[in-house]
């Protein structure tokens, strides 16, 4: 039986209570926290319920990629030789995913063209960090601001920057400034290269329109306010990174965890929510969208106030005049991904090394409880978790774990 509208009417009201919105008598929102812990806070929820998705995956594969990750004793910062692998097979792949499900922000496979790497530590092959590239936000303000494009051309220069999607080192190098390694390495030679190897001269999926083999610039934005990854971010003398301000507070990160029932309530009104191929990334705001404005509310419920700083990583010297169509040929920068990562040892690391031992502490069976949740006393907190998610043959899903974890 599909849920009524009063009853999702109901849910969305306490959804944005629990998480610690407010709405005005316009029906607007105000967040009532804005310090990084209360930010982190405000996803936790939906963090947790995509973990209670992945429990019986990360059963299979968390032991079968622990050895992957360091535990501190095992890092040797004078010896630490970085290196740079794109993922192209289902092993890198399978570790990218569980290095992701770390972070803070909920897990998202990302849309249209994408690039994903990881970082290794060649001194005892662990991983240090990911980076992820998806295509870029056709309108993106922060971006939008900087350029006059041609008239007709915004497409299809917009189409030669990518957005980063994920961005940062796993424990124990995290400790370490391991970040800003991975933030560097996004500028470097080889993630031009790669790109123009996967995607110069190929169709475009939505338009058709054939793409230049260029890519003259990243974006991004922080996960959580202001950025003290991106900023002040420089190899010698030149920005890697330049902030472009703050987001307008739009997006549906808050109300994530009832998708599904507003799926399902537009599918029981008749209204299609198929996704997939040709229908393009912003399906899920359509969705959302159309059914808090069935339910009553305004679309302004996707205003959420929760300001992330944006930045910019031109990989080109003229980037403005190609932007602006006063020239046809990018002028890139030459940054071999060894002389950042040397710079990065010397700015960052080394000095980081002098101030603090907290790597040292850290133990990889610490993933098993960063990853693995009480999926049963979950459950019982979320009014949408899926039962198939909580058990596996009458057993907690961490308690098969546990039996499984490998003694390190």
């Amino acid at each position: 039986m599909s849920i009524s509208a009063k009853e999702l009417h109901r849910l969305v009201l306490e959804k944005l209570e629990s998480v610690g919105f407010d709405i005005d008598q316009d029906g607007y929102l105000t967040y009532c926290g804005d310090t990084k812990d209360a930010l982190r806070q405000l996803h936790e929820p939906a963090r947790l319920l995509e973990l209670a998705r992945r429990q019986e995956w990360l059963a299979k594969n968390l032991p079968r990629f622990i050895n992957f990750f360091a535990d501190g004793v095992e890092v040797v910062p004078e010896k630490i030789s970085p290196v740079l692998v794109e993922v192209k097979n289902r092993k890198q792949h399978a570790l990218f995913r569980i290095a992701r499900l770390l972070w803070s922000l909920p897990f998202s496979k990302g849309y249209g063209r994408r690039l994903r790497f990881l970082v290794f530590d060649n001194n005892n092959d662990k991983l240090i960090g990911i980076l992820a590239l998806q295509s870029p936000p056709l309108s993106f303000p922060p971006r939008d601001r900087l350029f006059r494009y041609p008239e007709g051309k915004k497409v299809e220069l917009v189409n030669q920057t990518m957005d980063i999607q994920t961005l940062g080192a796993v424990p124990p190098y995290n400790y370490l400034l391991g970040g800003k390694l991975v933030a560097m390495a996004a500028a470097s030679n080889e993630i031009r290269e790669a790109y123009r190897l996967k995607y110069g001269d190929r169709m475009t999926e939505m338009e058709k329109r054939l793409l230049p083999a260029h890519l003259v610039a990243l974006t991004t934005t922080s996960a959580f306010g202001r950025s003290s990854l991106y900023n002040r971010l420089r190899y010698k003398s030149l920005h890697i990174a330049y902030s472009l301000g703050y987001t307008d507070g739009y997006g549906s990160f808050h109300l994530m965890e009832l998708y599904p029932l507003f799926k399902e309530f537009l599918e029981s009104q008749g209204i299609s929510t198929r996704g997939g191929f040709g229908v393009g990334p912003r399906i899920k705001w359509q969705i959302m969208v159309r059914a808090l404005e069935r339910l009553g509310f305004s679309s302004d419920l996707l205003r959420h106030n929760v300001k992330r700083e944006a930045f910019l990583f031109p990989l080109v010297d003229n980037l403005t005049d190609y932007m602006e169509g006063r020239t046809t040929e990018p002028v890139y920068r030459d940054l071999p991904f060894s002389d950042l990562a040397d710079w990065w040892r010397m700015r960052w690391l080394l000095p980081r090394v002098e101030r603090t031992k907290e790597w040292l502490g850290w133990r990889k069976s610490d993933l098993y409880n960063k990853l693995i949740i009480n999926t049963l006393e979950f459950a019982d907190k979320q009014e949408i978790a899926s039962p198939r998610a909580v058990q596996k043959d009458g057993h907690l899903l961490s308690d098969c774990l546990c039996q499984q974890q490998p003694v390190v």
